[in-house]
């Protein structure tokens, strides 16, 4: 029987519609992100965190990761290389919060702006706070009111939104709060990490955080909820993360899993599962990082990934998880800090760069926080036991941690024989991601400001054998003294600025100090024409013992030529006076410095024991 030619035709052009409709479909994007938390609060991910029913349900239809990483434990850092794609210490935005926005690196935009070319309506709510210039044509809206419900009809979208209720800021409550605004979780039930002190202040703040996740979670539904509404929610991804580790002591701006490890939930639509491998309620232990996400996304949105970034897809079309996650530390509001961390499998290895800092060193924004500051009261007091301790000590130049046995890292094993080969293949592994990225910030951040802001990427490039020289003595700190002494005297002789620079800075991480070091460290502290050279001149003799580092560092006050600098050695003088040096700074004053600003002034008004300057009402929050 033959079929009417009218028909075939009809028949035919229905099929074509059918597949031209199915090829042009796209998936949609929503981004659910939680301010300030690690996996350690929520239960999917940890024993003894929040109840999430609504994340627990995105994980039936979709997949856990359980090894995501922010490469920041702060965030505009983290932001910086989750919109990016990079990593922060190559192209210049790893210090928060940023003096100078640094520029996209060249023939890179920020990936949104990739999905606008492939038609998407791009969203934001609200939060953008980056540490690099924007470039145009990121998003159609960025505020509070921005929803994929005012793009165009059928288009594609990706809606990205931030929510603060468990930001940091969220704990500063005053000490009334205890009494007159209890937890919904009981503070006696509570499984505080063995670093924390047990008393009713941690309890109670812990308690009132795992309240605030449970509200993180009471949004997610609703993100949901909408979507399902909208008829949008099998064909859209949904991705739930933290934008970094926080906020209890110890997490949220430190190089620890507690600041870096974040939960990751993917919600897979049905109509697009075919783009994913594996089945729904997956967990993947291959390491996912912020650098991914971005690629990730344009990955699934059939967008061509663009060169010179550092992030590669973990879902779509040839997608891959890691086997390792690359993280670091620098600057944090006035607190300055050099950290690098790998984790590799079950092992997490972490280089202190200045490990005569402790973690406890003063951070304004931090002691706002109650627990904070009853943490160094009781330390101050003798009352902490030893792992309580470490957090206001000084640290190892390399730690190594076994996070299936030591989840919290409180039981550094780099020293132990056991673990030597892990430990040597976790050092090799830093080394090469430190020169493979040219690693910014072994040029102290005033110099990168000067020098490099231009172009950050170009100037890594062409500094790259400078960088390299600068890392191979910092490496002299893995070294035993007397292999090295005389290498340490090269550095402090050099006619480079930064190896002198260095060159103290390695002096000083091993606390020797025979006569020639220490009279080369004297010249310098007398007679160098950087002031940033004489001032890490007398943070070693401070360190020592061998001079008064006093005069010395106000000289440097004076040599400073800007803001940034003034901080950087104002961070020196505090740790001096808060460490067991002895030093006295109390009698500083802003005559004493040429350059002024809130962290400037904030550091100042510390010392002297003042209060810090009040908070600025308009001050964004972090």
């Amino acid at each position: 029987m033959f079929m009417p030619m009218r028909l075939i035709i009809i028949l035919l052009s229905m099929i074509k519609m059918t597949a031209w409709m199915h090829a042009a479909q796209q998936p949609n994007f929503v981004w659910i992100i939680s301010e300030d938390n690690s996996i350690h609060y929520l239960d999917h991910f940890f024993p003894g965190g929040a109840d999430t029913p609504n994340i627990k349900k995105m994980a039936k239809n979709g997949i856990t990761y359980d090894n995501a990483f922010s490469n920041a434990p702060v965030c505009s850092v983290a932001r910086s290389t989750l919109i990016s794609g990079c990593y922060a210490p190559r192209i210049g935005t790893q210090y928060h919060r940023k003096t100078l926005m640094a520029p996209m690196p060249e023939g890179v935009r920020m990936f949104p702006s990739y999905l606008r070319d492939k038609g998407y309506y791009t969203t934001n709510r609200s939060k953008t706070d980056y540490n690099a210039v924007p470039g145009k044509g990121v998003w159609h809206e960025s505020s509070g009111k921005a929803h994929w419900r005012k793009r165009k009809v059928g288009q594609p979208f990706f809606h990205k939104a931030s929510y603060g209720t468990s930001h940091e800021s969220s704990l500063h409550f005053p000490a009334r709060a205890m009494e007159n605004q209890p937890t919904k979780h009981d503070p006696d039930s509570v499984r505080l990490a063995p670093y924390h002190p047990d008393t009713p202040t941690f309890r109670y703040t812990h308690a009132r955080y795992l309240d605030n996740l449970v509200k993180i979670d009471d949004v997610v539904g609703k993100v949901i909820d909408e979507l399902e509404e909208d008829n949008l929610l099998e064909d859209t991804f949904v991705f739930y993360f933290g934008d970094h580790g926080g906020v209890l002591p110890r997490s949220k701006g430190y190089a620890y899993e507690s600041g870096l490890h974040v939960p990751l939930v993917v919600r897979v639509p049905k109509n697009f599962k075919y783009l994913v491998k594996c089945e729904p309620g997956h967990r993947e232990k291959g390491f996912v990082e912020f650098v991914d996400f971005g690629p990730t996304i344009l990955n699934l949105a059939g967008a061509e990934i663009p060169g010179g970034i550092d992030g590669k897809p973990f879902l779509g079309q040839g997608a891959r998880t890691r086997n390792y996650t690359f993280n670091y530390a620098d600057r944090f509001d006035e607190k300055y800090d050099f950290v690098r961390w790998i984790r590799k499998g079950k092992y997490s290895y972490q280089r202190n760069f200045q490990p005569f800092n402790f973690d406890a060193l003063q951070n304004d924004y931090r002691y706002r926080q109650l627990a904070f500051e009853e943490w160094r009261q009781l330390y101050t007091k003798g009352k902490l036991n030893a792992i309580q301790r470490q957090f206001f000590e000084t640290r190892p130049v390399e730690a190594l941690y076994d996070i299936e046995a030591d989840p919290h890292e409180t039981r550094n094993l780099s020293s132990d024989p056991d673990f030597a080969k892990v430990l040597d293949e976790m050092r090799n592994l830093m080394g090469s991601e430190l020169r493979r990225i040219n690693d910014l910030s072994f040029f102290p951040e005033p110099v990168m400001l000067k020098e490099a802001m231009k172009s950050p990427v170009n100037y890594g490039k062409d500094k790259s054998d400078h960088i390299k020289k600068l890392v191979g003595i910092a490496d002299l700190q893995l070294k035993p003294y007397k292999k090295v002494e005389s290498q340490i005297k090269e550095a402090l002789l050099s006619n480079d600025p930064w190896s002198r620079y260095w060159g103290c800075i390695v002096a000083s991480s091993h606390g020797q100090s025979p006569e020639g070091i220490v009279h080369l460290t004297k010249n310098l502290a007398k007679d160098d024409p950087e002031p940033l050279v004489r001032c890490r001149a007398a943070e070693f003799l401070g360190l020592t013992g061998k001079g008064d580092p006093k005069p010395i560092i106000k000289q440097a006050l004076k040599m400073a030529t800007s803001e940034v600098e003034t901080n950087l050695i104002l961070n020196t003088v505090v740790l001096l006076q808060d460490g067991k040096s002895g030093c006295d700074f109390h009698d500083l004053s802003n005559e004493d410095v040429n350059h002024g600003g809130r962290y400037v002034e904030a550091r100042v008004a510390y010392l002297s024991g003042k209060k810090p300057p009040p908070k600025k009402s308009k001050r964004k929050k972090k």
